[in-house]
């Protein structure tokens, strides 16, 4: 890679309930790696254990700027079902500096592969979806072209997860399915981000599982939006 990584934007504190770290641990530890955005986006309600909607009410008391660090404090929510239903509303989403949804095995009822391309593809289209998490992470059978291509029309990014393919995750896909998802990117020239998913703050901005992916697929550094923070807030879709 020819330049330095600059932003890691889904992470966790243990206000998810099963993650390590504090927000202040978080911000010292970004601090330190030198970045310039760290998005720290707590689990949405329909994961057990996770903080209360009330939590997501209450952003606005948290600074957002440390130094020349900014913080951007958001949520990962759930992709539901196949009609790619988000379990927070409009009300709690618009106090949300940053909104990434992806499928978890814990609150999804999915269908046949097409049906859960469908769900993707419209969560991918909610105008308020910004970020898609670990698409490749085999949760549920997808089929990733469509998906690349949604998300070049509406500029949601796509996720490529460091935290999904640690081998003891045991996700056997994880490997190949982000593998085709790096290759339709480059075909389609579609931007992704590179995320920890940290739940602990030794983890922020720790990308060694997909580094031997990039190089496999040769992937463009021009399509890695961590090297430019600036880029990535532009190329974010708005909201409503």
């Amino acid at each position: 890679m020819n330049y330095e990584l600059k932003l890691d934007v889904h992470t966790h504190t243990i206000m998810s309930g099963h993650a390590y770290s504090s927000l202040q641990e978080m911000v010292a530890a970004a601090q330190e790696k030198n970045l310039d955005i760290l998005g720290i986006t707590e689990h949405a309600p329909g994961i057990p254990g996770t903080c209360h909607p009330i939590y997501f009410r209450n952003l606005h008391i948290v600074p957002r700027q440390f130094g020349s660090l900014r913080l951007m404090l958001g949520a990962e929510l759930n992709i539901l079902d196949t009609k790619g239903t988000l379990d927070l509303d409009e009300f709690y989403l618009k106090m949300l500096d940053i909104r990434i949804a992806g499928i978890h095995i814990l609150c999804w009822e999915g269908g046949t592969i097409e049906q859960n391309t469908d769900g993707m593809v419209a969560a991918i289209r909610n105008p308020w979806t910004q970020i898609i998490s670990h698409p490749g992470d085999g949760t549920a059978e997808l089929l990733f072209e469509p998906i690349v291509l949604a998300s070049k029309e509406t500029h949601t990014l796509l996720e490529i997860n460091n935290s999904s393919l640690n081998p003891r995750r045991n996700k056997n896909q994880a490997v190949r399915n982000n593998l085709e998802i790096l290759r339709l990117c480059k075909l389609y020239d579609v931007p992704v981000i590179l995320s920890s998913d940290a739940h602990i703050s030794f983890d922020i901005a720790n990308y060694e599982f997909i580094w031997p992916l990039l190089q496999e697929t040769g992937f463009p550094d021009q399509l890695i939006l961590n090297y430019d923070p600036q880029r990535f807030l532009d190329y974010l879709p708005g909201h409503p």
